[in-house]
Order: C-alpha cells, then structure tokens, then sequence
C-alpha cells in the first residue's frame, strides 16, 4: 500500500527554499537572523545534546557550538524530498549537506550529513516553520570542528 504522494510542486519548492535559508544563516553565522524560521518550541536532537527541547537551547546547545566552526554549508537542493499531509500544513524535509571542517590543527575535512526537518505552519502558502529537527552527521566524519569563524 503506498500511502504517501508526491507533495504539489509549490510545497516542495517551499521546503526547498527554508534549507537554503537556513545555509544562509549558518555561511554567515547569524543566528539571529535563523530564529525566525524554527518554532519558539521546537523539538531537536543534535551532536552535542542527545535531545532538546526549544530554540534557545537548539541555538545555545548545538548551532553556537558548530556553525561557527565550519565553512561552505550548503545543502544539496535539488535532491530535497518531502512530504506535506494533506491539508499542507506540516511537511517533512529531507535533504544531504556538505560543508568544511577543521581538524585542531587546521587541516579541512569534508564535513556531510543528512537531516530530516519537521514543519507547520498556519495556513497554505505560509512559509514553513521548523518544529523538529534531526541533523547527523554521515559515519565516520568527525563530530567536531575546530575552524574559526572570521567572516564580517
């Protein structure tokens, strides 16, 4: 029994422009300006806490402790795929990133994962808001990076 459907293209586009929005944030360390796009609520599992609950702790916990550390984040767009119930008010993302990570002594390494968002939102057409995410990190890439951030 196949139970899911390919979401309309509009959907999908949307889903596939929040990860290009949140790869803006992360390229330019603003976490200020990605807040708006996760729920005040969120639920999220991350590298550096097993499970947390709100985008503070998200932002505190986990992006403050990576997005500086690491260059080029980008997702692969055009290999989003997704999901949105049928009233289109929550959706799930999925979706491959690549970015550059530092060894302590400097050294980049290719830095890939994978992610699976969770979204809502109040009504169709609304930009999607992210409820849950879980970002991890392929086998056997370093969990940490240890560049600096030295952008504007």
């Amino acid at each position: 029994m196949n139970l899911r459907s390919e979401p309309a293209p509009e959907d999908l586009e949307a889903i596939r422009q929040w990860f290009k929005r949140l790869s803006d944030h992360v390229q330019a360390v603003d976490y200020e300006g990605a807040r708006p796009i996760f729920a005040d609520d969120m639920i999220a599992f991350g590298t550096f806490t097993d499970f947390m609950i709100g985008q503070e702790k998200a932002e505190r916990e986990q992006w403050r402790n990576v997005w500086g550390t690491i260059r080029r984040f980008r997702w692969r767009l055009e290999g989003v795929h997704g999901i949105v119930s049928a009233d289109r008010l929550t959706g799930i993302g999925m979706a491959i990133f690549d970015s550059d990570g530092f060894m302590p002594d400097g050294t980049k390494f290719d830095r890939r994962g994978r992610a699976t968002v969770t979204f809502g939102r109040a009504k169709v057409g609304d930009p999607w808001v992210a409820t849950h995410t879980h970002m991890s990190l392929f086998r056997g890439t370093p969990d940490r990076s240890h560049g600096a951030f030295t952008g504007p």
